[in-house]
């Protein structure tokens, strides 16, 4: 079950009545545009920062390492590295610190490289040891980039909770070359993850008993920003996947990178979650899905179970539409799920019913209805497909 957070108490935003007021939380800077890792070391100057911590994959340093650090050298900042090792868990947040406190010097800010755990865990490592944190996504796949908290998994990839911080990223560098040249796939699941903020910050916000992430009501400028979210990868979504296919940095591409990390990072946070990511994090406990499936292909059918939950068809039915345009999953199939298999699903379901924020839907749920509400999104998702085709998910996933 996720647990409170021990850094960002409940309590913090009640006032004497138990009242809670409207909250909104976001990164101090945030810069997006192709090339923008070239001039780290200037951006760095908004912390300031001089003696710097890389927190990146192995595969990130090789990529990026060099010209990140020719920029820091320019800038007359220090830097040393420390690679990421897989997993956002405790295990690797203390592994990090440790490697930090050994460097040869007292490093004064902590920049993390990469995907959306390597930014998690680097969170983690940064508050944990005093220092501010810049993150500097290699991918548009999440929206953990702005956010003030990580989801932390066991050493196996299962969802164990979430942790919660008191300040957002000073600085949120994204580089939308190096999105482009990356794998089109982190894109989409992206998509998938960012096409939820909407639906679930209005879930919160039309629930007088809602709640954001941070445990405060929701704001009228976090669910703006989350339909903003929306329609934006309704617009522009498969252009954007196209320009990834073609490793181009366009317009559109530049509005769903946006989306996918600022938009939808500030309208989760302050705007709140439901049942879309409830089913998303439930889905962690099957041990098949962990190495093959992304979170936000998850979130993505957790989303279309959701409206489906909320009797929401007609907004299921674009939603499952949009999903089969780009490639995300579009029923339980595409995540070689069947809802026939009630072992798994039931283990998934029940999993759901442990987060925290499916008490945000506006009626108690359970993991029957949560069974009920899969079966029928997996038909919906089915008969979308049978009249739209899935070509973009097969040609995602290298299926004929």
């Amino acid at each position: 079950m996720l647990q409170p957070s021990p850094f960002l108490p409940e309590s913090v935003f009640q006032n004497a009545s138990g009242a809670l007021p409207q909250v909104l939380a976001a990164p101090s800077r945030y810069i997006q545009g192709a090339g923008v890792l070239d001039q780290l070391g200037v951006y760095l100057s908004l912390v300031p920062a001089r003696r710097v911590v890389l927190y990146l994959t192995a595969g990130g340093e090789r990529r990026d390492g060099a010209r990140i650090k020719r920029s820091l050298d320019a800038a007359g900042i220090d830097s040393r590295v420390v690679i990421f090792g897989g997993e956002c868990s405790f295990e690797e947040i203390e592994r990090g610190m440790a490697a930090i406190r050994g460097l040869p010097m007292a490093a004064d800010c902590v920049v993390a490289v990469g995907g959306g755990k390597c930014v998690d865990a680097g969170k983690g490592i940064a508050f944990r040891l005093g220092l501010p944190m810049v993150s500097c996504p290699s991918l548009a796949s999440n929206d953990a980039p702005c956010s003030a908290l990580s989801v932390i998994y066991t050493p196996e990839g299962v969802t164990e909770l979430l942790e919660f911080y008191p300040q957002n990223p000073v600085l949120v560098v994204v580089d939308t070359q190096v999105v482009a040249e990356a794998p089109v796939r982190y894109l989409v699941s992206g998509m998938g993850d960012a096409l939820a903020t909407w639906y679930e910050a209005r879930t919160c916000l039309q629930n007088p008993a809602g709640r954001s992430m941070l445990g405060a009501r929701p704001t009228l400028a976090a669910a703006a920003l989350g339909e903003l979210c929306a329609n934006t990868l309704f617009a522009d979504g498969v252009a954007a996947a196209n320009a990834v296919y073609e490793r181009q940095v366009t317009p559109a591409l530049e509005h769903v990178i946006e989306a996918n990390t600022l938009l939808s990072g500030i309208g989760f946070e302050s705007g709140g979650l439901a049942g879309a990511h409830a089913v998303a994090q439930g889905l962690t406990v099957l041990p098949q899905l962990h190495p093959t499936y992304m979170h936000g292909e998850m979130v993505a059918i957790g989303l279309l179970t959701q409206l489906v939950l909320e009797s929401r068809m007609d907004e299921a039915k674009r939603v499952a539409e949009f999903c089969a345009s780009v490639g995300l999953p579009a029923h339980y199939g595409h995540l070689s799920l069947t809802t026939a298999n009630h072992t798994d699903m039931l283990a998934a379901m029940t999993g759901a019913t442990a987060m925290a924020f499916l008490q945000n839907e506006p009626f108690p749920v359970t993991a029957d209805m949560l069974m009920a509400a899969a079966v029928a999104a997996d038909e919906l998702g089915r008969a979308v497909v049978a009249r739209v085709g899935d070509e973009a998910y097969r040609r995602l996933h290298g299926v004929r």
